[in-house]
């Protein structure tokens, strides 16, 4: 087991490659993606596929119609925790990883699950502590419009918000 290079912090690394470090919180246990170099924005951060194709959610697939659901290869990306300030997002129609702003080495890689879940399997209470943390976590489909603008979204979620907007007018 590799000792993190940030001393002072309680974590050790349990996976790293060039692209980045899973890290795992030696109190808590939870799991954290960190970038290994610097990203800009724009930047693909690396591609990906599907490892398996499911019909129903878990806690670690990424929704791409409304009964599909993707594992993601490589598998450690499956540590890439929420934020309602993200810095990278999952592009599943081209199937990559992108950086929305710069990233230096060591930051925490973190997306906006709404982004790609239309109505969240395991809704939950979220802990980012940014300036626009929404509070609870359910879906893009529980979303106000005035939210979402703010947003980087997946096809499969603009489709939906569209289909949703269109069936209210």
């Amino acid at each position: 087991m590799k000792t993190n290079r940030v001393k002072s912090l309680p974590y050790h690394i349990i996976e790293s490659n060039e692209m980045a470090e899973v890290w795992q919180d030696n109190q808590t246990g939870e799991y954290s993606l960190h970038a290994g170099q610097a990203f800009k924005p724009q930047q693909v951060i690396t591609s990906f596929k599907a490892a398996a194709v499911l019909k129903k959610p878990t806690y670690l697939t990424v929704q791409t119609g409304l009964s599909t659901h993707i594992t993601l290869s490589p598998s450690y990306l499956q540590f890439c925790n929420h934020s309602c300030s993200p810095n990278a997002f999952f592009d599943t129609s081209r199937l990559e990883f992108i950086a929305l702003q710069n990233i230096e080495p060591g930051d925490e890689l973190t997306f906006f699950y709404p982004s790609t879940e239309w109505k969240m399997q395991q809704p939950f209470s979220c802990n980012c502590n940014s300036r626009n943390c929404l509070g609870t976590i359910t879906g893009a489909a529980y979303l106000s419009a005035s939210v979402v603008k703010n947003y980087r979204l997946t096809d499969f979620i603009q489709y939906q918000l569209s289909q949703q907007s269109s069936s209210v007018s």
